[in-house]
């Protein structure tokens, strides 16, 4: 009896080894499939970080692509705002080429004896300098009269300073549009 007694305790021991073991077989294929889980984690991850540190180079190259057309872009203001300068300071029509004046005898300068003659003479020599510069190789013999004659002269001159600045500034244009296309084109 004592055989059997023995017998049923181990059986009853060897039953509970057995459902010991299921449950233990159990929390380890649940612990691989984690660990098989965290791995395919921490491949993805690894992946990501790869992809992040391409676009971080990516981004860093961008910015210095960035700061050089920013430095462009100022430089081309700066040359631009020169040139706009250049222009302003420029005279308002074209000037002939230097040259000698020519020699003649000198001429009596009337004296003024009323206001309107002082100014009749100071028209006559501005109109007598913008013929010159009109036509510099032409020589006159006397001073020219006041009168329709020297504003006829006078608005001549006027006009072809206005379509000279005009055209200075048709040119000027264009090369701005030149110079935005050139600074985004690159």
């Amino acid at each position: 009896m004592t055989g059997m007694i023995l017998d049923g305790v181990l059986m009853l021991l060897l039953v509970a080894a057995l459902g010991y073991g299921v449950r233990l077989e159990k929390k380890l294929s649940a612990l691989r499939a984690g660990q098989q889980a965290f791995a395919t984690a921490v491949t993805e991850l690894n992946t990501a970080a790869g992809r992040a540190e391409a676009a971080l180079a990516s981004l860093r190259a961008s910015g210095q692509e960035t700061d050089l057309l920013h430095d462009r872009i100022i430089k081309a203001r700066e040359v631009k705002a020169q040139l706009e300068s250049l222009i302003a300071r420029a005279p308002d029509g074209p000037r002939p080429a230097p040259q000698e004046a020519p020699r003649t005898a000198p001429v009596a300068v009337p004296v003024p004896s009323s206001a309107e003659d002082e100014r009749a003479l100071r028209m006559a020599a501005l109109a007598e300098r913008i013929q010159g510069m009109a036509s510099p190789g032409a020589v006159r013999a006397s001073a020219p009269v006041a009168g329709g004659n020297n504003v006829a002269a006078i608005l001549g001159a006027l006009t072809a300073s206005r379509s000279a600045n005009q055209a200075a500034k048709q040119s000027l244009n264009q090369t701005r549009r030149t110079l935005d296309e050139d600074l985004f084109a690159a």
